[in-house]
């Protein structure tokens, strides 16, 4: 059977591309809301990742001051972004491009069997076709970091983006129940707006979780689109900043509302 994660990856691939194929030199070099990576440094990252799953190994790291590097996966990401920092941005374009051509023969002559093992994920061991749906929704993001830095938005509609939004509504209910602490008995609505968009309640019965249906008197609900529910979830934009934009409103209970906003990062 065809594997439709093989699809979506090779949709976003080339969206990517169209988009780094619009920029100008200065483009490449803007500032993302990731700090100390520019444009070119988000392209070079998912030509790092793609090419250490077809088994490349990466570049040594130099030595040097790297603030934003927090972890042993900032900076695994670090060697191959440091690698291409002083490379032009057409010529990072053009391995990404050749990089993920070769993925995708690679994934195309993959069994089920292949797609159902059991190994590393970002978020824990889980099959394979789970490890890419996540990085579906990884490059997206990368892409919308791109997008807001060039004042080139789009690309929130279709499946890929709704793909991407609810892959990252699945972390709400911790965020609600453990890091909000919202109450026994309590209810949170999020009204997440726009075409990716989609109502997310959440109920606190015991441990926080997802519900089918919408409390009639929801303790509170947090109206924002998606755009800034993906940017508050993946770390990008801070809750204050998100919260004075005005792009955040609450009906009810808004001390609780507030608590999850500042809470909502889920992708460090």
């Amino acid at each position: 059977m065809p594997e439709p994660v093989i699809d979506l990856l090779e949709t976003e691939w080339h969206t990517i591309g169209d988009l780094c194929a619009q920029f100008d030199d200065p483009d490449w070099d803007r500032p993302t809301d990731c700090p100390g990576w520019t444009v070119r440094d988000h392209l070079s990252h998912i030509v790092g990742t793609e090419r250490m799953l077809l088994g490349d190994e990466a570049p040594e790291l130099p030595p040097g001051d790297y603030p934003h590097v927090r972890d042993a996966i900032g900076e695994l990401n670090e060697q191959w972004v440091e690698a291409s920092r002083a490379r032009p941005g057409p010529d990072v374009l053009s391995e990404f491009r050749d990089a993920t051509s070769r993925r995708l023969d690679a994934l195309r002559a993959m069994t089920t069997e292949d797609f159902d093992r059991l190994g590393f994920t970002p978020i824990g061991e889980g099959p394979y076709r789970l490890f890419m749906e996540i990085r579906v929704f990884d490059c997206w993001t990368h892409e919308q970091d791109m997008r807001i830095a060039t004042d080139r938005p789009g690309h929130f509609e279709g499946p890929i983006a709704e793909h991407s939004v609810r892959w990252l509504a699945r972390g709400m209910p911790m965020v609600v129940g453990k890091r909000a602490a919202a109450p026994q008995g309590a209810s949170v609505v999020l009204d997440i707006s726009g075409p990716a968009g989609f109502v997310l309640p959440i109920a606190v019965d015991g441990r926080a979780a997802a519900v089918d249906e919408v409390p009639d008197h929801p303790t509170v609900t947090i109206h924002l689109d998606a755009e800034v529910f993906t940017r508050l979830a993946s770390g990008r934009w801070a809750a204050d900043r998100t919260l004075d934009s005005g792009r955040v409103t609450f009906d009810g209970d808004a001390e609780l509302g507030q608590h999850v906003v500042e809470a909502m990062t889920v992708v460090p």
